[in-house]
């Protein structure tokens, strides 16, 4: 037996042993960006590819980090029956030098645990298959491990980004406005009404939840305009809601839009390079974090947008008033569905000629009738022609992607046209803005999945959107 001594020194021998460390886990991006080989790794995901030969197993991984695989070495006992594409696995090895010219490094496996298997024979996605996004449509609840709806979701969440860092890097303050309202942003849309499951089954007087109707939000622009009041500068960011009864492939029920509230703006010509400047910034963010996920549109969906959109962001974006517009549009050799008239809004069609017409930039359309436009934009006091200061941005192939105004400051102005349109009463609160000290402000907003499906080429703007909703499915 040990003495005292003996098993104290025995004991302080093993408690200097090393310690085996634990595994470092990477995401499959950062595997693939490693300069370096290092052990005990461990990466997470879902396989992409099995291949088996006789003295090596090969995987391709992807946790959704990255549009690109990570490739996994493997003995052949390592295989299993649940082993297939689709499944979920958790792989752990020494990160090591690949000599396959298209990948820096990859994993040479000493473990693979299957965490969860998948059935390839009912999985909708096929293994190296380009399913047609009409296709993965029919699967809203599988779609995103589809690769091209990997790579819109990975720019989505770099563009919010990108948008976000805009405002807050030039000194405006992120708010958070109210998605139901009793608002209902004169103009704006048609709006969805709030009811309880209660209320709307009595057909009887009910009583309304918030004691008077309340709606979807349609723009967080007149709750904007409260903040500005106090803080100068101010953006909301978040979903809003449009009720138009519309199945076409460029309206959604459901969307984000970007808005901002300028303070001591006394210039259109302000606002409309906020809107220039938050374009080109956004965009060229996302297309340097992005360049493959980007490059996987407008290879395979658009061909041309890749060239088209590098013009966009060299040059100045283009300006023309209301009038020239519908000169421009009457002058027109084209045959146009709606009759181009002083007076009318302009069509989409209208818009993407003019865009056409202008060489091909984004044109900023300004100074709009009156009559047109809501109660809250800026009486230009023009004489007969009378218009207000709005702007509308068209960009091409698109038409319409950010509208804005000027708004209304002075009190008389704002307090006479609210009556005459019998709303006086209801934006009695809106009114009090100008009594306490008002100040000339503008703002803008901008449609988000707009914005994606511009830049990225796509005809569907229901492709840019993570969940869209079809009437079949029991979840979505």
């Amino acid at each position: 037996m040990l003495g005292a001594r003996g098993g104290w020194q025995a004991l302080r021998g093993c408690a200097s042993l090393p310690r085996a460390q634990p595994a470092v886990r990477l995401r499959v991006r950062e595997a693939l960006g490693a300069r370096e080989p290092a052990g005990e790794v461990k990466v997470q995901g879902w396989v992409r590819s099995v291949r088996s030969q006789k003295e090596v197993l090969f995987l391709h991984i992807n946790d959704g980090s990255s549009l690109e695989n990570l490739q996994v070495v493997a003995d052949p006992s390592l295989e299993n029956r649940d082993l297939t594409f689709g499944s979920a696995v958790e792989v752990q090895g020494k990160l090591v030098k690949s000599p396959h010219k298209m990948q820096n490094m990859e994993l040479k496996a000493e473990t693979i645990r299957v965490v969860g298997p998948c059935d390839t024979w009912s999985f909708p996605l096929k293994m190296k298959e380009r399913h047609p996004l009409e296709y993965v449509r029919q699967f809203p609840h599988l779609r995103c491990r589809n690769n091209m709806l990997g790579s819109l979701l990975r720019i989505r969440s770099e563009a919010t980004a990108a948008i976000h860092s805009f405002f807050q890097d030039n000194g405006y303050v992120h708010i958070h406005t109210p998605i139901i309202t009793s608002n209902d942003c004169e103009g704006a849309g048609e709006l969805f009404q709030i009811e309880t499951s209660n209320e709307a089954r009595e057909s009887a007087e009910k009583t309304h939840f918030f004691n008077v109707p309340a709606f979807l939000t349609v723009s967080g622009q007149l709750h904007l305009e409260v903040m500005a009041g106090a803080f100068t500068h101010v953006f909301t960011f978040g979903p809003t809601f449009r009720a138009e009864n519309s199945q076409s492939r460029r309206h959604l029920a459901e969307f984000y839009m970007v808005e901002a509230e300028l303070s001591f703006t006394e210039s259109l010509q302000d606002v409309m390079q906020v809107m220039e400047d938050l374009f080109k910034t956004a965009t060229n963010t996302v297309l340097s974090k992005c360049p493959r996920d980007v490059e996987l549109f407008h290879k395979y969906i658009a061909p041309a947008q890749k060239d088209r959109l590098e013009q966009v962001l060299k040059n100045k974006f283009v300006t023309i008033s209301y009038n020239e517009a519908v000169e421009i549009l009457k002058q027109a050799s084209q045959t146009f569905t709606f009759k181009p008239e002083w007076g009318c809004d302009l069509q989409t069609e209208h818009e993407k000629y003019l865009v056409k017409h202008c060489g091909e930039v984004p044109v900023f359309v300004i100074n709009y009738p009156y009559d047109l436009k809501p109660f809250y934009m800026r009486d230009n006091e023009d004489g007969p022609q009378h218009t207000v200061a709005a702007v509308d941005l068209l960009v091409p192939g698109i038409g319409e992607l950010c509208g804005g105004s000027l708004r209304e400051e002075r009190l008389p102005f704002l307090k006479s046209r609210l009556q005459r349109l019998g709303l006086a009463d209801a934006y009695e609160w809106y009114l009090d803005l100008r009594k306490f000290g008002s100040v000339p402000h503008g703002g803008f907003g901008m449609g988000f999945e707009r914005y994606l499906q511009y830049i990225l080429g796509v005809d569907n703007i229901k492709d840019v959107i993570p969940f869209p909703r079809f009437p079949h499915s029991c979840i979505l």
